[in-house]
């Protein structure tokens, strides 16, 4: 029996040194699938994050980024929102409509003969009343003056003089300034090319003038430095204005990349500046360097430096906004942010010139601005963000940092929320380099 007894020890140790080696293997091919998990949940979070930023490149247009729409390769239908009446188009019953303004007549008057059936039947008398009608046209007519001077010889001396030439006339033919200032207008205000603008004018003059691409070219140059006075009176008069309108955007100048800085204030005046770099070597020598006024700019850092006191452009921050709702639309403070920024707008531009600002409301503004701030600071302490995506945190850091300068214009009427006036200018001057490609 112990013979036996031992046996079957021996047998439980066998069975219980195996159990123990499978559990040992169990648990090592165990440790071993849940490291390639977590290595296939890193490479998982790693592509996710990926495609979220392909995405988020993919989907940037000029409703969720800087990128103008002329860049933006998906063609978005602007859609209809208005509600159909019922009305037949055009002017309504009982709305005064506008008519065509009558010109001032440059020939006397034709007057109408009767018709017939008054000179045929006695009954019909004259009235006091007149119609008067109108047609307006335009004629091109080529004015030329020719002047001529006799020659005088002396036979004494040998020399010869003649009558001097008004100022002006120099060759022996001369273009005056409605030639040039039409070319020159018609080349850079319209944006047509060279070569459109002298068919133009060849066509409007029967092909008797034929100016040459020199000429034309030559016109930019003359105008601006003809113009030297009055650049140096608008630079004085928009250092006077308490608020000043900045930018800057890419060009090319004899073939070669450049930037291009414009100042401009609300009344309208604006100068261009082109420079060779960006930053503080762009800024000097442009109105910037030496204004000492409110700036309105795009959020470069650069322009911090320069006038007391600064409002960036609202329009920028909705369109990130709108990218951050795009890419993380599990977050809310994104979506109150921009319906908040959208409010403010709307409540500034419903004001009339004479109301002053409601400290209340504005003080209401600024406490819903904190809270929507705490509250993306919390989402973003639950949930960092992407390593791959970070526009909408570095976007929360910015409006968190810059609150002051985002909210300017709810403290002082004469700030715009926007910077819409030098984005229009620049808008000017990137029409014209898509036509001229780069500048002389």
């Amino acid at each position: 029996m112990q013979k036996k007894t031992k046996q079957e020890l021996q047998e439980m140790e066998k069975r219980a040194l195996k159990a123990e080696k499978q559990r040992d293997d169990a648990l090592d091919k165990v440790k071993e699938l849940q490291h390639q998990f977590y290595e296939t949940a890193v490479r998982l979070e790693e592509e996710q994050g990926k495609n979220l930023k392909l995405r988020a490149q993919i989907n940037r247009d000029y409703e969720n980024s800087s990128i103008p729409s002329s860049k933006t390769l998906r063609k978005k239908k602007i859609t209809n929102s208005r509600e159909k009446t019922g009305r037949k188009p055009g002017g309504q019953p009982g709305h005064k409509g506008h008519c065509r303004k009558k010109q001032e007549p440059t020939r006397p008057a034709i007057l109408l003969p009767p018709p017939e059936i008054v000179l045929e039947d006695n009954s019909f008398k004259k009235t006091s009343k007149t119609i008067i009608k109108q047609r307006v046209g335009i004629r091109m007519l080529l004015d030329v003056t020719e002047y001529h001077a006799d020659v005088y010889y002396s036979s004494q001396t040998g020399e010869r003089v003649h009558a001097p030439f008004p100022a002006g006339v120099i060759d022996d033919v001369n273009y005056d300034g409605s030639i040039r200032a039409f070319l020159f207008l018609l080349n850079n205000d319209c944006c047509t090319s060279i070569d459109k603008s002298r068919q133009f004018l060849s066509g409007l003059t029967g092909g008797k003038l034929n100016i040459s691409k020199g000429m034309v070219s030559r016109l930019s140059r003359e105008f601006a430095l003809k113009t030297e006075a009055e650049r140096r009176a608008a630079y004085a008069d928009m250092l006077l204005s308490p608020v000043m309108h900045t930018d800057c955007t890419n060009g090319r100048e004899n073939g070669k990349g450049c930037q291009i800085y414009v100042c401009a204030t609300p009344d309208g005046k604006a100068l261009y500046f082109a420079r060779e770099k960006k930053g503080h070597e762009g800024v000097k020598d442009t109105v910037t360097e030496d204004y000492q006024g409110i700036l309105v700019h795009d959020h470069d850092r650069t322009f911090y430096n320069y006038g007391t006191d600064h409002q960036e452009c609202l329009a920028h921050v909705l369109r990130y906004l709108k990218g951050s709702m795009d890419n993380e639309p599990d977050r809310t403070w994104n979506k109150d942010m921009h319906s908040l920024v959208q409010e403010m707008i709307h409540f500034r531009n419903g004001l009339q010139p004479s109301e002053e600002l409601d400290p209340c409301k504005v003080s209401e503004f600024e406490e819903r601005y904190r809270k929507i701030l705490e509250t993306a600071r919390k989402e973003y302490e639950n949930v960092p963000a992407n390593d791959y995506y970070r526009d909408g945190y570095n976007l929360f850091l910015r409006i968190e940092k810059y609150m002051q300068n985002h909210l300017l214009f709810l403290h002082d009427l004469r700030v715009p929320a926007t910077n819409n006036e030098a984005e229009r200018l620049l808008r000017n001057y990137k029409r014209k380099q898509a036509q001229a490609v780069t500048f002389r």
